[in-house]
Parts: structure tokens; sequence; C-alpha cells
């Protein structure tokens, strides 16, 4: 089970990416980021509601602030990132926020055995190549633009803490865990837009729809990780659910007919090669 939902918030949080960096190349990032988490927040709030998740312990509260901070600060960069950098240089960077739980998991205890290392260190890699990094300079000119590559990286730092926050948070709540974030992200961001300038919230109403479904992606991705989380190995559900770059490279090539190359197939290859040795290992 642990294995189907870590996979399944890959394969949302991927689809989400690439409509919140497709969006985000017209439209304000605060915007598209404060009224996709408010779309999200209200699925989030019917669902506590009816699950009774309101009555639980406070203990989530703290880790769902740190979360929000994370994961506001995580996205705002990353789909900047997304709309002013190339998705295969932005994407890579981003993922590998995987090491911050997989340290973590591992400092708490958890112990892969060789064939879930092994998926690890596959599964790693072909996060990488399937996003397609520069492997050297094509003089395409903006590939090498330093300003987002360090978006990427601090987008990849803030990932790492949200998995940390979630999982934690999950050991009382994952859903109050996600509400708490969702709106200390969504008053963060609407009060800083009031602030600095209305025109950084301002969207269309013909754009509602796909940040609707950009706020609901995410946040089931969300949800999906947290319940996944508290079903195997921190350090292994992280690693499944941030094969996320591969689903955006994809949609990128049939959507916007972006190429793949050789080094992105290979990294897809080796992302199932990883899959597959850490499904046959849970299974073990």
């Amino acid at each position: 089970m642990a294995t189907v939902l870590a996979l399944l918030s890959s394969a949302l949080w991927g689809t989400a990416d690439f409509l919140g960096g497709t969006a985000s190349r017209r439209l304000p990032v605060i915007g598209v980021v404060a009224i996709s988490e408010t779309f999200g927040l209200c699925g989030l709030l019917v669902a506590a509601a009816a699950t009774g998740a309101f009555d639980a312990p406070d203990r989530y509260v703290v880790w769902a602030l740190l979360g929000a901070v994370a994961g506001t600060g995580g996205l705002l960069a990353f789909y900047e990132a997304l709309a002013t950098g190339k998705m295969g240089v932005v994407a890579p960077i981003a993922a590998l926020g995987v090491a911050v739980p997989v340290v973590v998991g591992i400092g708490q205890g958890d112990r892969p055995n060789l064939l879930q290392g092994a998926g690890v260190v596959v599964a790693v890699l072909g996060v990488v190549l399937a996003s397609g990094p520069e492997l050297r300079s094509d003089g395409a000119g903006g590939t090498g633009a330093a300003r987002p590559l360090v978006l990427a990286v601090i987008a990849a730092i803030g990932f790492g803490g949200v998995f940390v926050a979630i999982d934690h948070g999950a050991e009382t709540s994952t859903l109050m865990t996600l509400v708490v974030m969702r709106t200390t992200c969504i008053v963060f961001l609407v009060g800083f837009g009031l602030i600095t300038g209305r025109e950084k919230l301002a969207v269309g109403i013909r754009d509602l729809p796909m940040l609707a479904t950009i706020g609901g992606f995410d946040v089931s991705a969300n949800v999906a990780f947290g319940y996944a989380s508290q079903h195997g190995l921190l350090s292994l559900v992280a690693v499944l659910s941030s094969l996320y770059p591969a689903v955006t490279v994809v949609l990128a090539r049939t959507v916007h007919s972006e190429r793949l190359k050789r080094v992105q197939l290979t990294g897809v290859v080796a992302a199932l090669a990883g899959v597959a040795l850490l499904a046959a290992a849970g299974a073990g």
C-alpha cells in the first residue's frame, strides 16, 4: 500500500508542477500559488470535517507551521524557476530535495536492506536523468543562467523540509497538518501580495479551473504521501514520491512537444528500475 500511495503522490505532484510551471509563464507566481493553495484548502476542509479530523490533538501544529514556511518558499522558488529557466535543468535540482528526508529517516533509525538501498540509488539517479539535466553546455543561452538554478536549490531545500514536516505531523493527523500548512501559506501570500502590490495576485476567471486543478492535485499528493509515510520507511517513501519529474517530462513532451534527449530516456528507464527494486524489496 505504501508503494502505491507514494507513486500516486508522484504522479499528482508531477502533473501539478507541470500545470503550475505552465501557468506561471503568463501569470504572477504569487497569484498562482495563493489561489491554487486556496482551492486545495477547500478540499482539505471538507475532508477534515467529514472525518472528524478537527478533534485531533494539536501536536501537529508546530510541524505544520514549519512545513508552511518550507513549502511556501519552495513553491514560490520552484514556479519562478520553471517560469524563467529551463524545465530540464530546474526539475532535477528541485527533486534532489529527497536527500533531506532520506538523511532524516536514516537518522531516525530507518535501515534499508541491500535491495532497497540499490533501489534508492537507481531511483534517485533516474529522477535526475529523467528531468534532463544539461551534462554539458549546449550553448543555448538561458540554460546556464544562475538565478533559476539558485531558485531550484532553494526549492529543493523547501520540498525536503515539507516531506519531513508532513511525516511528523501525520503521526497525529495528516489532514490537519495540511490544513494548517495551507492556511498559513495562504495568509502569508495574500498579505504579502496586498502589501507589495495587488497585481501580484491578479488572475483571470478563465484561469481558475487550471488553478483549481493544481491545488487539488498538490493537496491530494500531500495526503497520499502522508499516509504512505505512516505505512512504510520514510527514506523509501520519499524517494518513490520524488519520481514526479518523470511525469513532468512526459507531459512537457506531450503538450508542449518538448523532445526527450537520450539522457532523459535513460533516466526514465532508471527510475522505473528503481521503482521495481523498491517494490520487490517491499513485497519481500
